[in-house]
């Protein structure tokens, strides 16, 4: 018989999981970036969530409604963390684009966008290449990405995280448009 007890104990352990991938997604960021303090804090709370949820599943293990709501947790849990992360820690990506034709073009369009860009002629394997570079906030990279392809579809765009910056041009970022899913 399920008991408004048995309903409430699925439902503390769904959101303790929540919380503790949450955590953990987070603190993954925070190791990347060498944030000791910040990393080792998280750590503690995150094993404390898990402490408290894993003694409540291996009481019962034939409890599916635990263990639904344990894995189900860490599910929405990971997703939760990956919001939180793209919404509240900025993060930076160096792209990297090589244009066979309008490498120019796209630097002054994204120029014009409010981006920095360096331009760098070069050798590629069928002649001379423009190759830029812009560091920009993670959430920008897909309209930068966009640009380029507007003006060259057949420009190459490398993605690398950028752990840290200092000095340069960073554009202030623009409120997301779309549904953000």
């Amino acid at each position: 018989m399920i008991t408004l007890e048995f309903v409430l104990g699925a439902l503390l352990i769904f959101a303790l999981r929540v919380m503790n991938y949450a955590i953990s997604t987070i603190r993954t960021v925070a190791i990347a970036r060498q944030r000791r303090l910040i990393s080792a804090s998280l750590a503690f709370l995150e094993a404390f969530l898990f402490v408290v949820v894993i003694a409540n599943i291996v009481q019962d293990l034939s409890n599916l409604l635990y263990l639904l709501a344990y894995c189900l947790g860490a599910s929405v849990g990971s997703y939760v963390g990956m919001l939180l992360e793209e919404r509240f820690i900025t993060s930076y990506v160096t792209v990297n684009i090589i244009a066979n034709q309008n490498g120019h073009e796209i630097a002054v369009a994204l120029r014009e966008q409010g981006y920095g860009v360096t331009e760098t002629i070069g050798e590629g394997r069928s002649g001379s290449v423009v190759m830029l570079r812009s560091t920009v906030v993670n959430r920008d990279a897909r309209d930068v990405i966009d640009t380029v392809h507007r003006i060259d579809p057949t420009a190459f765009v490398a993605l690398e995280e950028a752990r840290s910056i200092m000095r340069g041009w960073l554009r202030v970022s623009q409120p997301r448009r779309g549904n953000g899913g």
